[in-house]
């Protein structure tokens, strides 16, 4: 067979495989109503699922269940979660609010709760439901795999916001102010009474499909399509009727008030219901239909500002290491080898008193003050970094959208362990450029320290959610497989990976190094250590300083991160700024004849991790209206977890581009 007739085979098989490929989770369904599903291959049923309830007010997150809210009693199978969606507390269970294709319903009743003053049980589940309105908690429901949304008016009143979760109530205060969710129903007269909290008890469903007839996705059949949005208006009804005469009419019933201090005087009763519409859309498609609930996130135009902003910054300083490698540092390798061949009586005057970073040759690869944990965060930082462009590349692509529920935190949480040969190599190799010694000690710090600290955080963080009864509380047998994950994967393939480099040869140096180090001069209050480390971290920490707080909004608040192509051109930027921050700051160092870089171009780096604690201070305080310890501690804990992969990762970026640099000046000179 000829070569093209192989490649046309080749691309045949591709081209047929891209017909039949779809990301895990995103196949789509197509839904129909009961009497089409007997003679088409459709689905009529529409499960709507429940998941975790959380509140930008506390960190804590609870399961469906922990509230005292109607229960599934169905015996089908709830969804497996993944590991991302397990570490991010998310709980999927199937509610019991049941949902047929094109078959609207009205005030269908789901169940009563009933708390009577006389049972202490039931009055302890009534003052949790009341403490999840004042610091108001969020339900999230999904329906074919899209969030239902709560759609509102932004304050200008000229922009819908659809948020991916809506609230569990909303409660009016002492002096009458209405506070979250009831700010928003100002229209509504009936949400007026002081120091009162108000059960959403009711729920409008709103269910947007886009049909079959005329798509490209099969045969056009009647009283079919695919579902492009769900969207739902709570409310607050005091069902006074039967079950069998019920009303959900806002302008017939009261609203469902509870006191927020004052004790019950008598039994209160609180009848959960829910209506369901169908609105037929053919104008969306079904690939775009988390487009409404991505519009309502920050506009890219911020992307774009910070984008531009972030490269000014990274052209800067690519001129100014230009400018160092093509005019100071040629004068210099120019004058250093000129060795006074037809130099002039000034030239060879100023060669008699020569000062500068060809001073220090003979000390500049003098082995520095603890080189084993040198290495050891060297090579934790090259694991960190292989994840993280990796788990990049995969987002860019859209494996890990965020219709794919906790796939980047799987990918993340899977790929650092399978990467540990990466920092193993890379830690053997230089501490056998260092010559040390200690070679057994230098691969077990490498696959236990930093995995260890962050495993050792994580689990005391663990044991408060456990002791609080939060849903993000990590199940115990999903700890004992991120142990498995670490022990038997990561450090057998670091252990692997150190013996790789230790078999390599060692890195060769340009000069030599004397045996009596040379002594630094006093330095300038920029050039000393503290002020040239805090220094070294603005410009990165500039770069991604949108970002994170996307990512942060993300995380602790309610909307969605979805622009993974903005966030790895941030990711890349900023690797560039840390190089050439460090390369500057380490000219800088040797030209006054300091030739103590090595920790310096680590921590250069790796500073930015500094200004991102400190911003998560400045967050906590203006962006999280949190109380208590407990949360306070959550917080602060997983944020410094964040912190010490981006130490690790910024400064070994710091380090390498460094290193670099070091041995490529002083390998053009000549050294008498």
């Amino acid at each position: 067979m000829h070569v093209a007739q192989i490649c046309l085979v080749g691309l045949t098989f591709l081209f047929r495989a891209t017909f039949a490929f779809y990301l895990p989770g995103l196949a789509p369904i197509n839904y129909c109503t009961e009497a089409t599903r007997k003679t088409a291959s459709c689905q009529s049923n529409l499960p709507l699922y429940v998941n975790r309830l959380d509140s930008a007010k506390s960190i804590l997150s609870y399961e469906y269940d922990k509230f005292d809210f109607c229960q599934s009693n169905s015996t089908a199978a709830n969804p497996v979660e993944n590991l991302g969606q397990v570490l991010f507390g998310e709980r999927i269970r199937l509610s019991p609010y049941s949902i047929k294709f094109l078959e609207p319903q009205s005030c269908i009743p789901v169940c009563t709760k009933v708390y009577k003053p006389s049972d202490s049980a039931s009055m302890a589940k009534l003052q949790f439901l009341k403490n999840g309105i004042l610091l108001n908690y969020q339900q999230h429901w999904i329906v074919d795999n899209l969030p239902v949304t709560w759609c509102l008016l932004s304050e200008d009143q000229k922009k819908q916001l659809c948020l991916p979760s809506f609230p569990l109530g909303c409660y009016v205060s002492s002096n009458g102010e209405r506070r979250d969710a009831c700010a928003s129903f100002s229209f509504d007269s009936r949400l007026s009474s002081a120091n009162t909290a108000y059960v959403f008890n009711h729920v409008n469903l709103t269910v947007t499909y886009h049909g079959s007839a005329g798509s490209s996705w099969g045969d056009s059949l009647e009283n079919a399509g695919r579902v492009i949005s769900v969207r739902a208006e709570p409310m607050s009804l005091a069902h006074s009727a039967g079950l069998a005469s019920l009303d959900c009419s806002s302008a017939s019933q009261p609203a469902l008030a509870i006191p927020i201090e004052k004790a019950l005087d008598k039994e209160l009763k609180i009848t959960y219901t829910y209506s369901v519409n169908f609105i037929r859309d053919d104008k969306i498609r079904w690939s775009s239909r988390w487009d409404y609930i991505l519009q309502s996130m920050p506009h890219s135009s911020i992307q774009w500002f910070t984008l531009i902003n972030a490269l000014v910054i990274v052209i800067f300083l690519s001129g100014m290491v230009a400018m160092i490698l093509l005019r100071t540092l040629h004068k210099d390798i120019a004058r250093y080898n000129n060795n006074g061949v037809g130099a002039s009586q000034q030239q060879l005057e100023d060669a008699a008193e020569e000062f500068g970073w060809k001073l220090v040759h003979a000390d500049v690869f003098r082995t520095p003050d603890c080189p084993l944990l040198l290495c050891v965060l060297t090579g934790s930082g090259a694991q960190v970094a292989c994840m993280s462009v990796i788990t990049l590349a995969f987002a860019c692509l859209g494996f890990l959208s965020p219709a794919n529920r906790g796939a980047l935190m799987t990918c993340a949480v899977v790929l650092y362990p399978l990467l540990g040969s990466p920092a193993g190599y890379v830690s053997a190799r230089l501490y056998k450029r260092f010559q040390g010694v200690a070679w057994k000690t230098q691969v077990l710090l490498t696959a236990l320290l930093c995995p260890g600290l962050v495993f050792g955080v994580f689990f005391i963080l663990n044991l408060m959610l456990w002791a609080k009864g939060s849903s993000a509380a990590v199940p115990f047998a999903t700890i004992v497989g991120l142990l498995a994950l670490w022990l038997c994967v990561s450090v057998p393939l670091c252990f692997a990976g150190a013996y790789f480099g230790y078999k390599k040869s060692v890195i060769e140096l340009p000069v030599r190094v004397n045996q009596i180090p040379r002594q630094v001069p006093r330095q300038s209050l920029f050039l000393r250590t503290a002020p040239s480390i805090l220094a070294g971290g603005i410009l990165p920490f500039g770069c991604i300083f949108i970002q994170l707080h996307l990512i942060f909004n993300s995380i602790w608040g309610t909307e969605v991160f979805y622009m993974f192509g903005f966030l790895f051109l941030a990711f890349l930027i900023l690797l560039i700024t840390c190089s050439e921050t460090a390369v500057l700051l380490c000219y800088f160092q040797l030209c006054a004849e300091n030739h103590r870089w090595w920790w310096r171009a680590y921590l250069t780096g790796g500073a930015t991790s500094i200004y991102l604690l400190l911003y998560s201070v400045h967050y906590y305080a203006t962006k999280m209206a949190v109380d208590g310890a407990v949360s306070a501690c959550l917080f602060f804990g997983y944020t410094a977890i964040i912190a010490l992969m981006c130490f690790l990762l910024t400064g070994s970026v710091s380090f390498f581009a460094t290193f670099w640099f070091v041995r490529k000046i002083y390998s053009v000179v000549k050294v008498d």
